[in-house]
């Protein structure tokens, strides 16, 4: 059973730093968003490195033996035997190469495989997709205003709600929820997905309003969210425990770096990251 959701939003992309919707658009990490996921990846899987010994007692031929001429081999009851095999841990990913990358730069510390899912995509922002703000704006001001009031005036461009998305996210976890019920064994689920997909749908799992002002806010990249999940008469129910952590903020330090990345990886031609204003 799973006990525990982790969900993760993907490192920065190059639409990311011009701040260009990119909804279902499929774009990859830019230089800072790969050293962001691998600074989360490298956090969480120190977090959670019991889930390497579970899964070695499982599939002990993942473990890299010596040669035939070595003094013996490892003695694989060790892991079995070890506290960390009472768990399990599983990583499932949207199907988006800017997740799926990120989800690989935890999972392959571990040794785990990353399963994907179109359910965890990102909101599709419709005919929206690839412009700015700026350029929405002067596309129809009306629409977007409206939008940006959380009054609805996106969907005449085929902008899939909040909500909409939010009940996708919520189905899509409930469905991995209700498929590993029966499985005594307790089980964490580190979700790999998107900005407006991760906001949208712990806003219909914990029940804030999706198109208000009370939403729970913007999600960083390469951040991660923590939830766990209960159940209450029959109906699944949710706890948030951690929102918008990443590395830094794990630290206590001043966060700009996050978003621009530490000056040894930026060049001369790379689009600088300015904070976004609505």
């Amino acid at each position: 059973m799973i006990t525990e959701v982790v969900l993760v939003r993907h490192g920065r992309t190059g639409y990311n730093v011009i701040h260009r919707l990119q909804g279902q658009i499929d774009i990859p990490l830019d230089i800072v968003g790969q050293w962001q996921a691998d600074q989360t990846g490298m956090a969480l899987a120190k977090r959670y490195y019991w889930a390497k010994v579970s899964d070695i007692a499982t599939h002990p031929e993942r473990l890299v033996e010596h040669g035939a001429a070595a003094d013996g081999q490892a003695d694989h009851s060790l892991w079995q035997h070890a506290p960390a095999a009472a768990r399990r841990l599983r990583v499932v990913s949207s199907d988006l190469i800017r997740a799926v990358q990120t989800a690989h730069a935890f999972a392959d510390i571990l040794g785990l495989p990353v399963e994907t899912n179109p359910a965890l995509r990102e909101r599709s922002f419709g005919q929206w997709e690839g412009h700015t703000r700026e350029e929405i704006d002067q596309m129809d001001h009306e629409a977007y205003v409206s939008w940006k009031s959380h009054m609805g005036g996106e969907a005449k461009y085929g902008v899939e709600s909040r909500q909409a998305c939010g009940t996708r996210g919520a189905q899509a976890l409930i469905e991995y929820l209700e498929a590993d019920a029966q499985n005594p064994t307790p089980c964490t689920l580190v979700v790999f997905g998107h900005g407006s997909w991760i906001a949208s749908t712990i806003e219909h799992c914990i029940g804030l309003e999706h198109d208000s002002n009370n939403g729970i806010g913007g999600v960083r990249n390469a951040s991660w969210s923590r939830l766990t999940p209960y159940q209450r008469d029959n109906v699944w129910c949710w706890r948030l425990e951690d929102f918008n952590v990443n590395p830094v903020s794990l630290q206590g330090e001043l966060d700009s770096e996050w978003d621009r990345g530490p000056s040894w990886i930026q060049s001369p031609n790379m689009d600088q990251w300015t904070p976004f204003t609505y």
